[in-house]
């Protein structure tokens, strides 16, 4: 992901460049300064992108929201909450709210991406400081190494299975002796898909375009031909939307029940894409535009999220039909298939989506946030290997093995300190700072972003403030309502208090401008 510099010596002149964009792109002579100085916080992947090498469309946007929605976690948040006890329009209508809600933060810190070419971690520096930045995008990156292993693990499994359709002496090829509870056969899955992962990120962000543009499209296609089998084997939506409770289904939650978990559900699905809400830059620093980038994330988000959890409502709910048991985990559904071609054909589907989301959402912002820590010790590709071996040391076969947990246990509770992050960053740039930053004194140790020692101890003292009152609640049971509303909590109390903190100077130190 290296970043050329401007062209010398072009014999036709430059076009202007429109006053919108105006000091939004490092001169040819500031390049040359931050490779000479030898900048602890400068090295070509955290390299803002030239105007002339931002070219995702509005199409692009899309396309990667599309594939990093139909992803199986994205299938079990949805069946999860059939599972709970919701109806399926009470589902539905907890997904869409929750994705719309999200949406907003998203757009907000997309923003500052698109308008000057940089990333994630690079953009914390004008709130938390030259130094103090490592501290939340370390916190975002540990998050994505957890879902980094949880989707390389659930692709491992969906890849065992389609070796097993091709094969069927598969599951015994390596020994029938478990390891850990799992065959041999089943490690050498994951670690293929693992490799796979780190092979594409390897490749560079052209490739994890290609990905993502031919990911949409097939598992659309692919979700909708599972969509319309199952709705076939259960003879039609009449008995898939039944309530089968007395028939050894899940009974539905009475109306106190459902405003009880309504909080914890919607928390859940906004902590599903809070992670992205914070590394959004590392994706819209390369769009053409302002226009392309909310176009394509304001159509795909919600309406995807939508369109698939319905997919998933419905074949999860036909297979209390089919087979008499809901399935909720869709690499265990298309076992129950049998025919090898559709077996094969649905799992390879599941590959294709859940690299696709893995990459996009989990090794893209880890990595860019590893090379913000040590920028002359780690490239990008190097945080990417570091994601993985993350990914593999947290042991995500133990974090999914009770999937009731997925929502309460794993999603609401670091949604807490990931809206904490999102609400500093967004009242910085756009209440305190007005979406003016100077490009390069954030990759200057000694420029006007560095505070006390590079640390902000504002934004720091405002992050805690959300985070204590947000995960208070599991150590304190006076505070345990907050809990259930840990996103909610994080976000308003943080962006409250850093904005106060903010107005206590006249004119915040970061904005004065400083000697180099």
């Amino acid at each position: 992901m290296a970043h050329a510099s401007p062209a010398l010596g072009s014999s036709e002149p430059s076009p202007p460049i429109p006053e919108s964009l105006r000091l939004r792109e490092l001169s040819l002579d500031e390049f040359r300064r931050l490779e000479e100085s030898q900048s602890p916080l400068y090295n070509r992947d955290l390299a803002p992108v030239p105007l002339s090498e931002r070219t995702w469309t509005t199409y692009n946007f899309a396309a990667l929201w599309i594939s990093m929605a139909h992803c199986i976690p994205t299938y079990m948040l949805a069946s999860g909450l059939i599972g709970a006890g919701m109806t399926w329009w009470q589902a539905l209508l907890t997904i869409l709210l929750g994705n719309t809600i999200v949406l907003l933060p998203i757009l907000l810190n997309s923003h500052p991406g698109t308008a000057y070419g940089i990333p994630f971690p690079v953009l914390l520096r004008a709130s938390f400081g030259t130094v103090g930045a490592n501290l939340p995008a370390i916190m975002r990156a540990l998050v994505a190494c957890g879902w980094f292993g949880i989707n390389a693990w659930i692709g491992g499994a969906v890849l065992h299975t389609f070796f097993t359709a091709c094969y069927s002496g598969w599951p015994t090829l390596l020994g029938a002796t478990a390891i850990d509870g799992y065959l041999p056969s089943q490690w050498l899955s994951f670690l293929l898909f693992w490799l796979l992962n780190l092979y594409v990120i390897y490749r560079g962000m052209d490739l994890v375009r290609r990905v993502e543009n031919f990911a949409a499209p097939f598992v659309l296609v692919m979700a909708a031909v599972l969509l319309i089998w199952a709705v076939n084997k259960a003879n039609g939506f009449g008995p898939i939307f039944q309530d089968r409770s007395d028939a050894g289904g899940t009974a539905h939650l009475s109306s106190r029940q459902f405003w009880a978990f309504f909080p914890v559900a919607l928390t859940g699905m906004i902590g599903f894409w809070a992670t992205l809400s914070l590394n959004m830059p590392d994706f819209t620093r390369y769009a053409q535009n302002q226009r392309a980038q909310m176009i394509g994330q304001s159509v795909a988000l919600p309406t995807t999220m939508f369109g698939f959890s319905a997919m998933a409502v419905v074949i999860t709910s036909a297979t209390q039909v089919i087979f008499g048991r809901a399935i909720w985990q869709p690499e265990v559904l298309i076992g129950e298939l049998k025919h090898p071609l559709w077996v094969g054909l649905s799992a390879l589907t599941l590959v294709i989506a859940t690299l696709a989301v893995n990459i996009a959402a989990n090794v893209v912002s880890p990595a860019n946030d590893f090379a913000n820590a040590w920028p002359r010790v780690i490239s990008f590709r190097r945080g990417a290997f570091i994601t993985g071996l993350l990914g593999i040391l947290c042991m995500p076969w133990k974090l999914i093995e009770d999937p009731r947990k997925y929502l309460e246990g794993w999603l609401v509770p670091y949604s807490g300190g990931l809206g904490s992050i999102g609400a500093v960053m967004i009242v910085d740039y756009w209440l305190i700072r007005k979406r003016k930053l100077s490009l390069l004194d954030l990759y200057l140790p000694d420029g006007s972003y560095r505070y006390q020692a590079g640390w902000n101890w504002k934004a720091v003292v405002a992050t805690l403030a959300g985070c204590f009152l947000a995960w208070g609640g599991l150590v304190i049971p006076t505070l345990r309502p907050l809990f259930d509303y840990a996103w909610f909590v994080g976000f308003m109390v943080s962006g409250a208090v850093y904005f106060a903190l903010m107005q206590g100077e006249r004119e915040p130190s970061a904005l004065r401008p400083q000697a180099a």
